[in-house]
């Protein structure tokens, strides 16, 4: 692989993996992590564990597929940066009274890319993009319970470089409407990279197991969530190359900033979010990643990276949603999310 192929790679890994920049940094396929679902962005890029019948979280969470899903179809479209564009399509259908099939494609189009040789001379363009299918069943086990499995394909080109990954993803998923409860564990990406970029260079994929919990207080207005991901691994802190350093005028040493050690730790595992449910046919959604806050914000100028927002609206047919993801002061992504029901036509 030449040097620019080396440096477009990188570049395209770093964007696919924003909002899980360091471990993504590790693996490959990490744009299947990028949250297609507008209703998720605005909640802070992680939320699976609701089950109300929203088509898009069982790309999450399979164990979500029930009944309530059956002939839906959701498409989603996401404005990522510098130019990405993202697009999802998914749909669900029952099987048999207790079993709910669905299938997910993916795409990730980077656009075209100057070429240049290793003396960085113009030699013309080249194209990049990420494709995905998942196909999903989920069983209800019985009233509270239920258990889903998908298997995913992914394929990602690179100009001539190409690559094919098989993984496994599932859950199980605790409802008790009664409660206003719901709780699912989930596993994401268990898989193998059949058909490497180049030779004798395999790259894991993405893996991370997840728990999430929702509530809506009795006669509140509003349902908050909270996810614990990446169970797998304990420490997630990333040292920031670029942070800024301050020395002690008089004698020249680092002064250290007072560390959260064992609560930074902890939090870069927690998305919240909440959704203030204002109407039948109306909600407004807000959403806190630390860990993401953390990893891209200035030292100098935070602003409001990490923060997401969005609302979710019905009209006629269609439920419509909108989701805003900050990260950086460079700017956000924006995702679009419309549903609808084939047996309503």
């Amino acid at each position: 692989m030449s040097k620019m192929y080396q440096l477009a790679l990188a570049a395209l890994l770093l964007f696919s993996c924003a909002a899980h920049a360091q471990i993504g940094g590790l693996t490959s396929f990490n744009y299947t992590n990028i949250p297609g679902s507008a209703r998720v962005a605005a909640m802070g890029g992680n939320y699976f564990a609701i089950k109300d019948g929203d088509v898009h979280l069982a790309q999450f969470n399979p164990s979500l597929l029930d009944s309530n899903m059956h002939q839906k179809v959701g498409l989603s479209f996401v404005d990522y940066f510098d130019g990405i564009a993202m697009g999802y399509a998914t749909y669900a259908h029952r099987l048999k009274p207790r079993i709910t099939g669905g299938a997910t494609m993916q795409f990730c189009n980077y656009g075209k890319q100057i070429e240049l040789d290793a003396l960085g001379y113009e030699i013309g363009q080249f194209t990049a993009s990420d494709y995905a299918l998942n196909l999903s069943a989920a069983y209800e086990i019985d009233s509270l319970w239920s258990g889903g499995l998908t298997l995913k394909t992914m394929y990602s080109a690179l100009a001539n470089y190409s690559s094919i990954a098989l993984a496994l993803e599932g859950g199980f998923t605790y409802n008790k409407p009664s409660k206003n409860f719901s709780a699912s564990l989930v596993f994401n990406n268990l898989g193998y990279q059949l058909k490497t970029f180049t030779d004798n260079n395999r790259e894991k994929l993405p893996f991370q197991i997840q728990i999430g919990l929702v509530k809506r207080p009795a006669h509140a207005p509003f349902r908050f969530s909270v996810v614990y991901s990446n169970m797998q691994r304990w420490d997630l802190v990333w040292e920031n190359p670029n942070r800024i350093i301050v020395t002690d005028p008089i004698t020249g040493e680092i002064i250290e900033k007072e560390k959260w050690e064992l609560g930074d730790k902890f939090m870069r595992h927690v998305t919240v979010g909440s959704e203030f449910i204002l109407s039948k046919n109306f909600n407004l959604r807000v959403g806190y990643n630390y860990r993401k806050r953390q990893e891209l914000k200035l030292e100098d100028k935070p602003g409001t990276a990490g923060f997401s927002y969005g609302f979710g609206v019905r009209v006629s047919k269609f439920h419509i949603s909108y989701g805003r993801s900050i990260y950086h002061l460079a700017g956000p992504s924006n995702h679009i999310s419309v549903t609808t029901e084939i047996s309503a036509w």
